[in-house]
Formats: C-alpha cells, sequence, structure tokens
C-alpha cells in the first residue's frame, strides 16, 4: 500500500483538524520513513521478485518497522514528538499517533505475510497485494472517502472544499507513477526515492492544508 496510507491521514484531519494535515501526513508514512532508512544502512533487508503478482517487494526482514511492537513504538514517537515540537494538545497529538499505527493496520490488508506480531515471531498479512486490481481499488477507495469527509470538515469551518478533490488527485497522480516505474533492487535507490515521496506528499499536503474562500479551496 502507497498512497492508500494517506486515508488515515485525511480522515484524521477531518476528525481533529488542530492538527496540521502535513503532520498526519508525515505520520502515515512515518513507518515507511524508518524503513527507506534501515534499508539503506542494512539493517533491514527486501529483494524483487518480477515473477510476483502485484508489488514486487519481497520484504525479508524489518523487525524494527514493521513488527506489531515496533509499530507500537513508532505511534509512541509520533505522540510525543507532535506534542513536544508543535505543542498539540493531547487529543490531537494522540490523534497523530493513531495515524502512525494506522500504517501496520492497512499494511495487514495488503502485504503478503511478512508483518512479525512480535520481533521474531510470526508473520501476519493477508496478501492483498496478490490481486492487483482490488487492491487498487481499495487504496483509491480509502482516499476518495476520507477525502470526502475532509471537504465536508473544510466547508463547515468555512475554508473552502476544494483543496480535498487537488490533494487527492496529487496523491493519485503518484500512485500512477510508482505503477509504472519498475522496481528497484537497490537498498540505496528504493530506500531515498521512498523517503523522496513521503517528503513531497508532507510539502503537498502543508500547501492543501492552508485556508481558502469557501467554495473555492
Amino acid at each position: 500500500m502507497f498512497v492508500g496510507h494517506y486515508a488515515a491521514a485525511i480522515a484524521a484531519k477531518a476528525v481533529e483538524p488542530r492538527a496540521p494535515l502535513w503532520a498526519y501526513a508525515l505520520a502515515a508514512q512515518l513507518v515507511d520513513v524508518g524503513w527507506g532508512a534501515l534499508i539503506i544502512t542494512g539493517a533491514e533487508r527486501f529483494s524483487i521478485d518480477a515473477d510476483l503478482p502485484g508489488n514486487a517487494l519481497v520484504l525479508e526482514h524489518m523487525p524494527y518497522t514493521h513488527s506489531l511492537p515496533a509499530a507500537a513504538a513508532w505511534s509512541a514517537l509520533g505522540v510525543l514528538a507532535v506534542r513536544l515540537v508543535l505543542r498539540l494538545p493531547w487529543a490531537a497529538a494522540a490523534m497523530v499517533g493513531a495515524v502512525v499505527f494506522s500504517h501496520w493496520l492497512l499494511d495487514f490488508l495488503v502485504h503478503r505475510p511478512d508483518l512479525a506480531l512480535w520481533f521474531d515471531g510470526p508473520k501476519v498479512g493477508l496478501g492483498l497485494w496478490n490481486y492487483p486490481v482490488p487492491e487498487q481499488a481499495v487504496e483509491i477507495g480509502l482516499i476518495a472517502v476520507a477525502a470526502s469527509a475532509w471537504a465536508w470538515s473544510r466547508g463547515r469551518q468555512g475554508l473552502g472544499a476544494a483543496a480535498a478533490p487537488v490533494f487527492v488527485g496529487f496523491l493519485v497522480a503518484l500512485q500512477i507513477i510508482a505503477m509504472l516505474l519498475p522496481a528497484d533492487a537497490d537498498p540505496v535507490g528504493t530506500g531515498a526515492s521512498a523517503i523522496g515521496a513521503f517528503l513531497a506528499v508532507t510539502l503537498a499536503a502543508a500547501f492543501a492544508d492552508r485556508p481558502g474562500r469557501s467554495g473555492t479551496g
């Protein structure tokens, strides 16, 4: 899952608007930001199997980012970071932490069994990656539902609703690009590209979150 993770960020913004959208967007992929850094260093490992249907990634070793206890730890880190750096209220900080943890839950839907229940424990995953068309439909569907809620929330606040479809369009474009690009077995290139994409979405979220005239975004 790639852009589907941002559905949690957008939905959280609709429910708890006191945290900035860029913080939610970064939180949604914080686990994968860590993964990108750790595959560059070799602490976590992956390979590519072009014969796999859908996503060609074989995620061999990622206990520090994608195990269940690691996801909980990253979530706690997210809560503390936004509480200390952004001075958010506890409720908003907790929502950011929930978005961080949503990454593991959404990965559980699509990953093949590569998500450890504890650091060296059994691995789980429902494997929706093996069914590319339904998997893409789930991702885009989640984004569409969350964006509708966010647009409604912005409209109620008099901020304008057009930011939601523009941001979603950007996410869909990124998803298409990611689907068309060949899988890269180089950990440095893959890690750097992943981190760059996540930071680009974070920047786009900051622009999308700006107030606009009601009805214009």
